[in-house]
């Protein structure tokens, strides 16, 4: 009961702060980008792997957000609709860095790639470099890395990753398991551990570069 009073609370704060927005009211944007951003930045960083793509995908989102309030119907929260966005905006940023010039909802092709093969132990002497991880996360197909991001990185279940990204439940799943597969092929040798250890090593690794625990 508690849950749904919570929820409906929150519905109403949303409406109530985008038709603030849709008003023109500069307190509402500034809200809005100080609620925000926050964690739409570290969505972006992850997909960027630079502060200076990540700053840029950021303003991106907010532009797309402010120019599309009016699309906002509520059935999702604000939070999940802004993710939604940004999420759009990296994977439109991965593809044109890879020449691609497909939209960002095309990305499901990638599921067609063969899954990579198992890899063997990890060197057991070697370090974790923050860096080798954030250029590992970088060469994931665009489909793996918004399930990995989303997911792995961000803490979000595949029920909320698959109603961001538009995919089922399952299909959220078979993307973060491919990921983290390639991710233990790209970085093998680098570190110890046992390759049943390195997503939650990834994890920890990509939160701690920003600061976050």
């Amino acid at each position: 009961m508690m849950f749904s009073s919570q929820k409906v609370e929150g519905s109403r704060v949303d409406r109530n702060l985008v038709a603030r927005c849709r008003r023109g009211e500069p307190s509402a944007q500034e809200e809005l980008y100080r609620t925000y951003s926050g964690r739409l930045y570290n969505v972006a960083y992850r997909f960027a792997g630079n502060a200076t793509d990540a700053d840029d995908l950021l303003q991106d989102t907010f532009l797309q957000a402010y120019r599309r309030l009016d699309t906002f119907r509520g059935e999702a929260s604000l939070g999940t609709w802004l993710y939604r966005l940004a999420v759009n905006c990296c994977l439109d940023h991965v593809r044109s860095k890879q020449g691609r010039q497909q939209h960002a909802t095309g990305f499901l092709e990638d599921l067609d790639l063969p899954e990579p093969a198992a890899p063997a132990s990890w060197s057991p002497g070697a370090a974790l470099d923050r860096i080798d991880l954030e250029r590992a996360v970088a060469k994931l197909p665009p489909s793996y890395r918004a399930a990995f991001v989303l997911h792995d990185v961000e803490g979000l279940d595949h029920r909320e990753v698959g109603t961001m990204l538009g995919i089922a439940e399952g299909t959220s799943k078979s993307l973060v398991h491919k990921a983290r597969l390639r991710l233990r092929a790209l970085l093998r040798g680098q570190a110890g551990g046992t390759p049943a250890q390195r997503p939650a090593a990834a994890v920890i690794s990509l939160a701690e570069a920003r600061g976050e625990r």
